[in-house]
């Protein structure tokens, strides 16, 4: 039966660093796909290799913009179908006109992101095709 890895682990080493220095130890752990600290800087000592995340800045922007719009998106689509079920309810030919081109606005808007998330997508394809 094979023992755990961590049973033999058993000597400490005791390191001292300036705050500036524990931070950036900290920052680079934090970056890499080691669960603990502890594992990082044995894989440093023992000059194992250590796999980080890369992050690429213009795909974060994006992914930020898209969440952003995808809430909006989400919030007229509600309206849109908030407007239809009372559409569907309405009696009078007044309310039923109000509703109607309110219902119009809201999908001019609608449209409007879409176009918008749609020029995003274009000026972010071609950023990333130069």
């Amino acid at each position: 039966m094979m023992e755990k890895e961590n049973s033999n682990k058993s000597r400490r080493i005791t390191l001292r660093m300036t705050p500036q220095e524990y931070r950036e130890i900290e920052n680079r752990f934090k970056k890499s796909t080691c669960r603990k600290l502890s594992e990082y800087a044995r894989n440093l000592l023992f000059n194992k290799p250590i796999t980080t995340h890369y992050r690429n800045q213009s795909l974060d922007d994006f992914m930020e913009e898209m969440i952003l719009l995808r809430n909006e998106l989400s919030a007229i689509g509600n309206n849109v179908n908030q407007i239809v079920k009372k559409l569907n309810t309405v009696q009078e030919t007044l309310e039923f006109r109000d509703l109607l081109m309110y219902y119009e606005r809201q999908k001019r808007v609608y449209f409007q992101k879409v176009d918008d998330i749609q020029n995003h997508i274009h000026q972010i394809t071609n950023k990333w095709l130069q």
